[in-house]
């Protein structure tokens, strides 16, 4: 029975073109992290099931389990277990904080739906070992300029803390064990509105009381010191949220000394995101125009890269998600246009010219330039128009009266002008009209 080709679902290939772009989003990102500071790490996509289990809670039975022989394995489902179990295992090594970039991808058995899969890419950033704000800064800091250098202009950082929020559920006389329910209400505002985060509320066993006095608090609005001091007057008899309020502060204040543009974060009470993940500061990336919801997420979780070691390690991080950041560049036409990625094409007029065609284009190689080959001697306008499906700046000709005179003829395939030039004057020519 013939096989069907076909790439299994919740996976997909990726052609030169959307290649092309996936690069400049990478490319461009990785720019931003070095520019920062970060180190790169690369981690394998299988663990030991030891490693990655029980760590995820529900989630488990969306890993990816292999057996080799007498071993349990598993495909990683994120970056951030293998971080900690690298930490663990070259204590002595790596020099505290440490500062690491990641780009790879994961797997987890979603169920099929738009903007879902079974293979992912995220290109995480993470600060072990300094709990400082200047960290939680430096990280909401790459996350606004490395979207606003693929083009994500318009995109704005939500701040809250984990801490506030507690401080909340607090102060509104909600019972500890009532107060999951309150951050999963809040979690849903923007999808169901006030009355609907009221009923969910209620329903959850929080009184009318304390419900009116949480939908009061994540209303509030204004500029980031209106926020601040909003949030202080409200929580003014809790002191870990007081103190997670001016952590806030602290975190913006550094975000301005950086230059970040004062337009590009803002304090976001309703953010409710992570909360049994994230200890600290918690944010999330959006864009509002168009708008397309959130591009990412990250905070500080000060309790999970220590895991395998016998200290605390407090961290702070994001990932950048590859996969929402292409779908949405594609949908709204983003990146860099089409583009001629190949600096020359050098034809072959006939098969007895065959070995000073494939001479010059290894001079063109050594000397810098990207070069495509013809295989076989076809009619040379045809040649040309490879070369011009390929993306190749030029078409070099090397015909019998050529050889002859010492020339090549140099195609401007963007222009369609042709010259001859001196064989070692081409590689100047070519590199001066790029």
């Amino acid at each position: 029975m013939p096989i069907t080709p076909r790439a299994y679902k919740g996976m997909r290939d990726h052609l030169p073109e959307a290649m092309r772009l996936r690069r400049f989003i990478t490319d461009t990102l990785i720019g931003v992290l070095e520019r920062y500071g970060f180190e790169p790490l690369s981690t394998p996509i299988v663990e030991y099931s030891d490693t990655l289990e029980g760590k995820i809670g529900d989630e488990e039975k969306l890993l990816y389990r292999l057996k080799y022989g007498d071993d349990a394995l598993t495909l990683r489902y994120d970056q951030t277990v293998p971080l900690a179990r690298v930490v663990a295992q070259n204590e002595g090594k790596l020099t505290m904080p440490f500062k690491r970039y990641a780009l790879g991808q994961s797997f987890r058995g979603e169920r099929q739906a738009r903007g879902r899969y079974r293979e992912f890419w995220q290109l995480d950033a993470d600060i072990v070992g300094v709990d400082s704000p200047i960290a939680d800064a430096e990280i909401v800091a790459v996350v606004v300029e490395g979207l606003r250098a693929i083009g994500f202009t318009g995109a704005k950082v939500l701040l809250n803390h984990r801490e506030i929020l507690s401080g909340l559920a607090r102060v509104a006389g909600v019972a500890e064990n009532e107060a999951g329910g309150v951050y999963r209400a809040i979690d849903k505002l923007d999808k169901i509105g006030n009355d609907g985060v009221r009923n969910e509320l209620l329903k959850s066993g929080v009184s009318a009381e304390a419900a009116e006095r949480v939908l009061h608090f994540v209303g509030i609005s204004g500029s980031v010191d209106e926020v601040l001091a909003e949030m202080e007057s409200v929580l003014a008899n809790d002191a870990p949220a007081l103190a997670a309020v001016a952590a806030l502060r602290t975190i913006c204040a550094v975000l301005t000394s950086f230059g970040v543009p004062a337009d590009s974060f803002t304090i976001a009470p309703s953010l409710a995101r992570g909360l049994s993940y994230y200890t600290g500061c918690v944010f999330e990336a959006v864009l509002d125009s168009p708008p397309m919801g959130s591009l990412l997420g990250g905070g500080r979780y000060d309790n999970l890269v220590g895991m395998f070691s016998k200290r605390s390690l407090p961290t702070v991080g994001c990932a950048f998600g590859l996969e929402r950041l292409f779908d949405l560049m594609l949908e709204l036409n983003m990146g860099p246009r089409p583009e001629r990625t190949i600096d020359a094409y050098v034809t072959l007029f006939a098969s007895d010219f065959q070995n000073e065609s494939l001479r010059l284009a290894g001079e063109l190689r050594a000397a810098g330039l990207s070069v495509l080959t013809a295989y076989s001697p076809v009619k040379i306008a045809n040649q040309f128009k490879e070369a011009d499906r390929k993306g190749a700046n030029f078409a070099l000709v090397l015909g019998p009266d050529d050889l002859a005179a010492g020339v090549v003829q140099l195609k401007d395939l963007r222009t369609g002008e042709q010259q001859a030039v001196t064989r070692d004057a081409i590689v100047a020519a070519i590199k001066t009209a790029l």
